[in-house]
């Protein structure tokens, strides 16, 4: 069904559930580790899979590529790891701001492992996201500091994750992948978690929870809006996650943005929004040809 302001409307309170997700991982970072956290996401997530994976009988989690599944998964749980860690040090709306750059990343990735053609208005629209980030992070100036490192990593690791995810779109169907990560990167948490563990009181169990479903809801809600409405409509409205993580960090934690913080903000969105448009044309003139 083609309803074009449903879509809209869920992709906003999906980036609303996304930042409420990452606020709770804030306030964890202040006394839990970072792949604790994680561990406790990814463990309501397999959760949430539990029924899907236990009425296929686990045939679900038959995949006909098992290492890009596994490669895909590593990306999924560096990108949360590393924005976790990154959380500590960094107020929510610049943390953020940085992974915003993963979009941009991807074209990048796009060349050498899916072989995919960017033209020179990809590439300048990319530059643009890359200065925006510096912007943000203002090396030498103390405005952020080195904890930027985490979200940078976050976004890179995100990026490969999506670029992963491409490569599977035509080999294995959705159920497949949500499960294989779910599983996957529950298993790999729980060999790394036991080294860096911290029996967790019962407040921050309770928040814990908060913050896997709200994750997961967001999940849902973009799965769902993509059904409804056009990825060209939906995909810039994503950047409205920045609006709530301002909020969040601003009214949660006290952190309020600068002017050159809401500048480089300003153009990572604008370049994010250019790349998506080119994406849009570069994909109906392969149609038409």
């Amino acid at each position: 069904m083609d309803d074009p302001l449903r879509g809209i409307v869920l992709v906003l309170v999906a980036m609303a559930s996304f930042s409420v997700s990452d606020a709770v991982a804030k306030h964890l970072s202040f006394s839990t580790a970072a792949i604790q956290i994680a561990w406790l996401r990814w463990l309501g997530f397999l959760l949430i899979m539990a029924p899907c994976i236990l009425a296929s009988r686990g045939a679900v989690l038959r995949s006909r590529a098992p290492l890009l599944q596994l490669m895909r998964t590593l990306g999924i749980l560096g990108s949360a790891v590393f924005f976790i860690a990154g959380l500590g040090n960094l107020p929510l709306a610049d943390a953020a701001a940085i992974t915003f750059v993963a979009p941009l990343l991807v074209t990048a990735l796009s060349i050498p492992l899916l072989r995919e053609p960017v033209g020179p208005r990809r590439w300048a629209a990319v530059v643009v996201g890359l200065i925006g980030v510096l912007i943000v992070i203002r090396p030498g100036s103390g405005a952020v500091g080195s904890a930027a490192v985490f979200p940078l990593l976050s976004a890179l690791s995100w990026a490969f994750g999506m670029v992963f995810t491409r490569k599977l779109g035509g080999i294995d169907g959705a159920g497949t992948t949500m499960s294989y990560s779910a599983l996957a990167g529950f298993v790999v948490l729980s060999l790394l978690v036991p080294f860096d563990w911290k029996q967790p009181a019962l407040p921050e169990l309770g928040f814990a929870a908060l913050m896997a479903v709200a994750s997961t809801a967001g999940q849902f809600l973009v799965v769902t809006a993509y059904r409804l409405a056009r990825a060209s409509i939906l995909a810039p409205l994503s950047y409205s996650q920045l609006v709530w993580s301002g909020l969040l960090g601003l009214f949660v934690f006290g952190n309020m943005p600068d002017a050159w913080t809401l500048l480089g903000v300003a153009i990572i969105i604008a370049s994010g929004v250019y790349t998506a448009h080119r994406e849009r044309v570069t994909s109906r003139s392969r149609v038409v040809a």
